[in-house]
């Protein structure tokens, strides 16, 4: 077993090719350790040269809004009033932690994908800094701090 890093599109091609032929090993076997190896790299590798970005938590929330077939009424419940739903559909406010907590419950959608940074042209407008929120507890969010100049 020759082990290298994964550093071009063809050492990939040939890494992916040599993990379908051990797909499979006996757990404990050198043919199982190779493979835990070869896909650590092939990951490393995929996490450098094509980064996924997460969708924005509007983006989520209409997805979900599709998927479910609901309407901006059916978001009343979880957001409040149909001029709240409007202004957090368009990106004009952020999203609180009560109604993260409820679209979570409600909708299913995990808190960590509803837990983002607020909106840039909010921050620009107030001339303010806008930190990400962070989350320090699974199911746990803090709230976005925004420090003004």
């Amino acid at each position: 077993m020759r082990i290298q890093p994964v550093r071009t599109e063809a050492e990939h091609d040939a890494a992916v090719a040599r993990i379908t032929q051990l797909m499979g090993a006996e757990p404990g076997t050198a043919a199982s350790d190779e493979l835990e190896v070869l896909v650590t790299l092939v990951d490393a590798y995929e996490t450098k040269h094509f980064p996924m970005n997460v969708p924005d938590p509007v983006t989520i929330i209409k997805f979900q809004m599709e998927q479910q077939r609901l309407t901006r009424k059916d978001l009343e419940p979880m957001i409040g009033s149909r001029a709240r739903v409007s202004e957090i559909l368009t990106g004009k406010r952020a999203l609180t932690l009560p109604m993260i907590r409820r679209l979570h419950m409600d909708l299913g959608i995990p808190v960590d994908l509803l837990v983002g940074t607020a909106a840039p042209h909010r921050a620009a407008r107030r001339n303010r800094r806008t930190y990400p929120v962070a989350v320090s507890h699974p199911g746990r969010a803090l709230a976005a701090q925004q420090i003004g100049r």
